[in-house]
């Protein structure tokens, strides 16, 4: 059970780009820590995470943090009013087709978007499905079908900017993410620190260090 957490845990981490666009996502979702690289950042909206200064590092975070963790954000449902809210997709009633679909690398049915995550490739450890008639919410699923956490996007949502929370099945925040483009997002822990900052299949923490890579970009 204390491996399959840790496990979920990785996912998580790894989840960031998944949700952007579900239709482009590898399978694979392993993440590898501390690997050097010595890409320059750049992009449509200004992000030379390398190259500008801590001053204007700490402002950028500042500035999405604020967005992010408004006074309406919600840092824990009520237990009763969550699971009332998603009664019909605490459990996947439908988990063995979405398991076989999934295994078999169909990524998008007539009324959904899948995604599976992997263990070393082959071991299915939880799956995703973005239903297309509500595409504001992704539900994550263990191998058996159990909710363990749902992401909730804002009303813009494909367009970009768009901004992303992620909830456990219990209601608790996870995490927040403000998506600027299919390629570079900012990550914030559930109490409103920040985690980094991905570029494409990169991470960065705030003073510019990589920290983490991801093969699900």
């Amino acid at each position: 059970m204390k491996k399959f957490s840790i496990l979920l845990l990785i996912l998580m981490l790894g989840k960031v780009s998944f949700c952007a666009d579900l239709s482009q996502v590898k399978s694979d979702n392993v993440i590898q820590e501390n690997v050097p690289s010595e890409i320059v950042l750049t992009g449509n909206l200004v992000f030379d995470w390398l190259d500008i200064s801590q001053v204007q590092r700490d402002a950028v975070i500042d500035r999405y943090q604020r967005e992010l963790f408004t006074e309406d954000t919600v840092y824990k449902y009520k237990k009763k009013e969550f699971k009332s809210e998603y009664k019909d997709f605490l459990k996947d009633s439908d988990y063995k087709r979405h398991y076989m679909l999934v295994k078999n690398g169909v990524k998008e049915t007539d009324s959904e978007n899948l995604c599976g995550f992997y263990y070393k490739d082959n071991l299915l450890i939880s799956y995703a499905v973005q239903y297309k008639n509500d595409l504001k919410t992704v539900y994550y699923y263990d191998a058996m079908g159990k909710l363990r956490y749902i992401d909730k996007f804002s009303e813009n949502y494909p367009n970009f900017p768009y901004m992303s929370k992620q909830y456990r099945a219990n209601g608790t925040l996870v995490s927040a993410i403000y998506f600027i483009s299919h390629d570079m997002q900012y990550m914030y822990n559930d109490d409103k620190s920040f985690k980094g900052a991905w570029y494409k299949d990169k991470m960065y923490d705030r003073h510019a260090k990589q920290v983490l890579t991801r093969t699900n970009w």
